[in-house]
């Protein structure tokens, strides 16, 4: 996933067939500067939501971010034996 900024990672989702509309785009920003996460976070909740949901869901992207937030999770590999130990896989 390397330390892509969001923006460029939105341009990675599009140019690999998922294409977010403009709202959904918002919102994955709304979501960053309401939880105040990382860019790097919000790549996490959104791969993670992307990858279990098929689709964006708002609200379960939210939730993990208010998740990582909360773990003070810093890395994808701490993420993901979070999402382990509470049965998010």
């Amino acid at each position: 996933m390397g330390h892509l900024s969001l923006a460029d990672y939105l341009e990675h989702l599009w140019v690999k067939g998922f294409k977010l509309s403009d709202e959904q785009v918002r919102f994955i920003y709304f979501g960053k500067k309401y939880t105040e996460a990382t860019d790097d976070l919000v790549r996490i909740a959104l791969e993670t939501t992307l990858r279990l949901q098929f689709q964006f869901d708002g609200s379960f992207y939210i939730s993990l971010l208010e998740l990582l937030k909360e773990h003070q999770i810093t890395s994808f590999k701490e993420a993901k034996q979070l999402f382990k130990v509470k049965g998010i896989q």
